[in-house]
């Protein structure tokens, strides 16, 4: 079985170290760059299953890496953690808001990494093996398998992480989703209350998928809980 490869933009010396020599002793292939120029170029040849992204780095930061990953077709859907000594809300929001499927602030817990490494990876596995599913209601249709969505047959240009909370939305049409509940099904950990990354990539969604997106119809607002998605007959 061919090993999972990550790329990681890290400038420190010893932290590249730290990080190489305990994810290749957990089984993962390492390639270590100290400049996201650097790791950029190296994917226009090939791309790993995961990036790790220091935020502070000299040159372009970890988030405008991130910011162009995420808008690269062929690194779009590959999961980011973020990594940072800062550990201000701003940043983590904006880490988030950019893409970022995780967030670890430095001095971190090698095992606390690897394992957050490890159920990203299962999640992607898992919707990889499990979307066979076509989701349709009123004019918006989400294929799970080819991870797309489309309005009056048009596609619409989605990331992974807002096709992932569309999408559990749709499945569960009618239900009221807390904004914690969507936090842990599609982040997949605490994220300390941060509850405004939802809100954000809700937002991103309506302006995608509803006619008029300051009068939603397909994505209600449950002041004080979080959100659901109409199951009412679409007009």
């Amino acid at each position: 079985m061919a090993k999972e490869s990550i790329f990681i933009v890290e400038d420190e010396n010893h932290i590249q170290e730290l990080l190489k020599y305990n994810l290749q002793a957990n089984g993962y292939k390492v390639s270590i760059f100290d400049s996201g120029e650097a790791m950029l170029e190296e994917c226009s040849k090939s791309v790993p299953d995961l990036f790790i992204l220091d935020i502070m780095l000299p040159g372009m930061d970890g988030l405008e890496i991130c910011r162009r990953l995420r808008e690269d077709i062929r690194a779009k859907n590959i999961p980011i953690i973020m990594l940072t000594a800062k550990s201000e809300e701003f940043d983590k929001v904006l880490g988030l808001e950019l893409g970022a499927d995780d967030y670890i602030v430095k001095p971190f817990s090698v095992r606390e990494l690897v394992a957050r490494i490890k159920a990203i990876l299962r999640r992607i596995d898992k919707f990889s093996i499990d979307d066979s599913e076509i989701i349709t209601h009123g004019n918006i249709t989400l294929d799970c398998a080819r991870r797309e969505v489309y309005k009056n047959g048009n596609l619409i240009e989605m990331p992974l992480k807002e096709f992932e909370l569309l999408k559990l939305l749709m499945q569960n049409k009618g239900k009221v989703l807390s904004r914690e509940i969507l936090l842990e099904k599609i982040w997949g950990f605490d994220y300390y209350g941060e509850t405004r990354t939802v809100d954000v990539h809700i937002r991103y969604l309506r302006q995608k998928i509803e006619d008029d997106d300051n009068n939603p119809t397909y994505i209600e607002t449950v002041r004080g809980i979080g959100y659901r998605f109409s199951d009412k007959p679409a007009k």
